[in-house]
């Protein structure tokens, strides 16, 4: 079937409300806090209160005498017993030599590199008990000089080595593309832009916090883990295979109900494996609960680039070609993808929408005195888009041509495409999205609104973003080639019911993208029976087959192709059974709405007759048939998928108060087969809100001098609330994806990615006629208003007092 015959199925298309809400919104949900284990005690983490700081002794002495304490482990606790959070991603320099790769212990060992490393683990009867006794733990720190911003370490004259394995703090240095020919090209353009950006460091904050139970019985010697985690199979496997070494099928890992993630619990982290191990030490379950400002030092974060990049043209404006170098900041330790981040995730997609037809990349990683650095809501891509877009709107102002004029003059307007930086597009359809952006966002009456906010002394910008995705990570061969230490694959059981129901065993996972819905749907146009009748089981390791789990806008593409290479078997296996009731060559034998019939025949059964057939074997052979109608498959796609967009914006800036309010907000997206509208949309419009978070206001921030982390709270690093956003206008087109049957391409991380920039050009746009050339995110009031004063030429720096970072819209953060 393919995916334009899959398209036309009942149910696909269909905004069916989520199934899964009711019991959200009664509060039935199941989240890892909701569970409760016999015998279970409680977990507190004593964390460095220092960036930078070797670790001279740690005194538990006291604290062990504390009412309720169980026990209590340190860094000289594990040492020599267990390994070190595994990165997944092997990046090699240049000249082929492996990035450095210290070890990044459970507990510290001798050294903490940090403020939130991990130093202890108090574990007691109450978590009142525990956190009495953590703050008994008495620890004597040498304190060190911290290096903290990607830019001081880059200058490499810091006189500071935060690992001995890396001496200069350097991780690598990766390349991609002709760099003689794209200088030969800059040497012959007509015209050159430059542009210097920084993409600020962001800290997630899904609504739950991260949440973990060990639990181990000394009656099967097995261990299970609670967790609150997007891919609990990858999270055993790190656990066992490379930390703890563990027999896997020992250890079983169990996501429940996860309240958001946005790839922050992608990543197996020291508490997990912590409380595993502790577990059995003190033979008791063991639960740890983050809290929002432990959450803070210690989830990873996201973005904190630092780049230049330039474009050179000819004189109509077309692209010539692309250079870029980056600074990348990993944070004090390598977490589970940092390192594919900033270079396979990014500079791959530096093509964007433009056939640019030479791109040259230098990206340099670097270690600091911060928490770890990883993927959060795109993970590369929005990174790239937001340096792209930025710069493909300098250009042309440069050029002296409208916005959407010079995107309009180097779209890419053949497919398939091989792009320059590795990523072959196979298919897509740019013009009519930004055509349809341009109607949607009224952009004709766009001069007129300007014009009334001059009446109202306000100043009114416009903004342009039209990125492109690679989502769905593949092929495992080619990513394994390229750095990857896991497969990319994804695995789909169905199993069909003696009554005709279904239930869907899928290791994709679900945290809040509605697979219950989305999943059931795909099933049921395929069977053709009731959306009800099928029910989706995930993030289990005892039940389902192995598989990645969600994080990159893979579920649909990767793990709902999986369920239909599944769904294949089932109705194959089916057919033979059909045409043994209906006295016929299982050759004759289609199946369609949930019927099979004989071609030039009226004879027709339903599907769910085969079903019961298939477990009352009564009337088929079982020396040709085996009982049951269960399959499994698993899948590996040929290709990302490539999603792509046109964002437009428009804000209006209050001259008095540096007030940025987004006026107006039109996305036109193009995701191929549609499942589900409305899930689609409230993941674009998340998407929106969180890009437009991090254009406006939100802005992790250490000092400088100290390591502190001055964004510690939500006094501090703002969140965008309702009140922020007006009503998107959104908008889908479709160019279905060619190589996986439902021509789906990914949703769910579109608009974090296409609408920083689109915010920033507009913020630009809205103060070029005070003279301000060139600003960068979060445009908060204050920096908006101090950057009006100066009128400036050259580009903000980060603020380095939370105060700039905090102040959202002229009110508080909380």
């Amino acid at each position: 079937m393919g995916a334009s015959d899959f398209s036309k199925l009942p149910h696909i298309g269909e905004s069916i409300r989520r199934k899964e809400d009711y019991r959200f919104l009664t509060g039935a949900g199941n989240y890892t806090d909701d569970i409760n284990l016999a015998q279970q005690s409680h977990a507190v983490f004593v964390r460095s209160p220092h960036a930078h700081a070797t670790v001279k002794s740690v005194d538990t002495a006291e604290a062990l005498k504390m009412p309720g304490v169980i026990g209590i482990f340190s860094g000289k606790d594990i040492e020599g017993k267990m390994g070190g959070l595994p990165c997944g991603w092997l990046i090699n320099n240049p000249d082929g030599t492996p990035m450095k790769e210290p070890m990044h212990p459970i507990l510290a060992i001798k050294k903490v590199r940090y403020v939130g490393d991990h130093v202890a683990m108090v574990v007691a009867e109450t978590i009142e008990q525990a956190k009495n006794a953590a703050e008994a733990v008495v620890v004597d720190y040498d304190v060190h000089t911290p290096v903290v911003s990607v830019a001081d370490a880059a200058k490499k004259a810091s006189g500071v080595t935060i690992h001995d394995e890396a001496p200069d703090n350097q991780c690598y240095k990766w390349v991609l593309g002709d760099k003689g020919a794209v200088d030969a090209a800059f040497a012959n353009a007509a015209h050159v832009t430059k542009l210097d950006l920084v993409n600020n460091r962001l800290i997630p904050n899904a609504i739950e916090p991260r949440v973990a139970i060990g639990s181990y019985s000394r009656a099967t010697e097995e261990y299970v883990l609670y967790v609150s985690n997007q891919n609990p199979h990858v999270e055993r496997l790190l656990m066992t295979a490379f930390v703890l070494g563990l027999p896997e099928h020992k250890v079983r890992v169990i996501a429940p109900d996860v309240g958001g993630g946005f790839g922050s619990k992608i990543y197996l982290y020291a508490e997990d494996v912590a409380l595993t191990w502790a577990s059995k030490q003190l033979n008791r379950s063991i639960k740890w609960v983050a809290e929002r400002s432990e959450s803070f030092l210690s989830d990873a974060h996201g973005r904190d680039h630092v780049s230049h990049a330039e474009m050179a043209m000819d004189k109509d404006g077309k692209f010539l070609a692309l250079r870029v170098h980056t600074d990348a900041n990993l944070g004090a330790y390598l977490s589970t993808f940092a390192t594919a981040v900033p270079t396979i995730l990014y500079a791959t997609l530096l093509a964007g929408q433009y056939a640019t037809p030479l791109i040259y990349a230098e990206v340099d990683a670097w270690f600091t005195n911060t928490a770890p650095v990883d993927a959060y809501r795109g993970a590369g891509r929005p990174e790239a888009t937001y340096l792209l877009e930025r710069l493909v709107t300098r250009c042309a102002w440069e050029m002296n041509l409208k916005q959407d004029e010079i995107r309009r003059r180097n779209f890419i307007t053949s497919f398939p495409y091989q792009t320059p930086v590795a990523l072959q597009y196979d298919t897509g359809d740019f013009p009519p999205l930004l055509e349809r952006a341009n109607e949607l966002g009224d952009v004709a009456g766009f001069d007129a609104r300007r014009a009334e906010s001059e009446k109202n002394g306000k100043l009114r910008g416009i903004g342009y973003s039209s990125y492109i995705e690679a989502c769905g990570i593949a092929p495992s061969n080619v990513a394994g080639a390229l750095g990857a230490r896991a497969g990319l694959f994804e695995a789909g059981e169905v199993r069909v019911h003696p009554t005709g129901s279904v239930t869907i065993f899928t290791g994709s996972h679900s945290h809040g993208q509605g697979h219950e819905t989305t999943f059931a749907q795909l099933v049921a146009a395929r069977l053709g029976i009731a959306v009800e009748a099928v029910d989706i089981v995930h993030g289990d390791t005892g039940r389902v087959p192995f598989g990645m789990g969600t994080y990159g806008s893979r579920s649909l593409a990767v793990g709902g192709t999986a369920i239909m290479k599944a769904l294949d078997k089932i109705e194959t296996k089916a057919k033979k059974i059909a045409a043994h009731l209906m006295e016929a060559s299982d050759a004759d034998i289609e199946f369609a709405n949930g019927e099979f019939t004989v071609k030039g025949t009226d004879k027709k059964i339903p599907f769910g007759q085969v079903a019961l057939t298939a477990y009352v074997p009564h009337n088929y052979p079982l020396d040709k048939l085996e009982p049951g109608l269960n399959e499994t498959a698993f899948y590996d796609p040929t290709n990302f998928t490539y999603p792509a967009g046109t964002y437009i914006c428009e804000v209006e800036i209050d001259k008095g108060t540096g007030e940025v309010k987004i006026d107006r907000f039109t996305a036109v997206d193009d995701f191929g087969t549609i499942i589900n509208p409305m899930i689609v949309e409230g993941q674009v419009q998340g998407g929106i809100v969180q890009g437009i978070g991090q254009a406006l206001m939100e802005n992790c921030v250490y000092d400088h001098e100290t390591g502190q982390l001055l964004t510690g709270s939500f006094m501090d690093y703002a969140m965008p609330r309702a009140e922020d956003f007006p009503n998107f206008k959104l908008d889908t087109l479709s160019t279905p994806c060619t190589h996986n049957p439902i021509g789906s391409k990914g949703c769910g991380e579109a608009g974090a990615i296409g609408s920083p920039p689109a915010v920033i050009n507009a913020v630009l746009d809205a103060l070029a006629p005070l003279g301000v050339k060139d600003f960068d995110m979060p445009a908060s009031p204050h920096r908006v208003w101090e950057a009006m004063q100066k009128g400036s030429t050259t580009p903000t720096q980060q603020p380095e007092t939370p105060s700039l970072a905090a102040s959202t819209q002229g009110r508080p953060a909380v």
